[in-house]
């Protein structure tokens, strides 16, 4: 009797974790990430995720070695191209609609406009963000694969054209497809 018990147990957990398996990949699609390293004289290093879910991307990153409890401009800029030593080589904010540069909440902004990250008070910050204009699918007009991420000193002040006067780029990350 033990033994067919133990077999049902072991059934059900298989079965359970196969429906749930099952059920996030409904929701899963293309990927793509980037390492965030430092640009000339600064410390900000860390990473970014861009994930395809039901016509939106999930933005998350992680980026350390900010100015405690700052905000920083966070941006998806036009270039896959870090290699300068301040990250201009990354160009300007990614705007595939020849928008403004605007709040990203507003309709008309860049695509590449997110908010800002907010570090801790040990210069950390976690970012979760979604959405509504980027894509993380090769080959699209809006795709971030292919572009970098960019990390700004100072905190977006989403109305000053054209990039929020956000100050130099101190980490720049070249986003990659999954």
């Amino acid at each position: 009797m033990k033994l067919i018990s133990k077999q049902l147990a072991l059934a059900a957990a298989a079965l359970g974790t196969t429906v749930l398996a099952g059920c996030a990949s409904l929701n899963a699609g293309p990927s793509a990430q980037a390492d965030l390293k430092p640009t000339l004289g600064n410390a900000a290093n860390g990473w970014a995720r861009f994930e395809q879910r039901d016509g939106k991307v999930l933005v998350t990153a992680e980026v350390r070695g900010l100015k405690p409890n700052a905000e920083h401009g966070f941006h998806v800029h036009e270039k896959g191209d870090c290699s300068a030593p301040d990250a201009t080589s990354a160009g300007g904010h990614f705007n595939p609609g020849v928008k403004p540069h605007a709040h990203y909440s507003e309709g008309a902004s860049h695509a590449g406009d997110m908010p800002n990250l907010k570090a801790d008070a040990n210069g950390v910050a976690k970012f979760s963000y979604t959405s509504q204009t980027l894509s993380a699918a090769s080959g699209v007009g809006n795709s971030v694969v292919g572009r970098a991420v960019v990390v700004h000193r100072d905190p977006d002040d989403y109305k000053t054209q054209p990039a929020g006067n956000s100050g130099p780029r101190i980490a720049c990350g070249v986003i990659a497809a999954n």
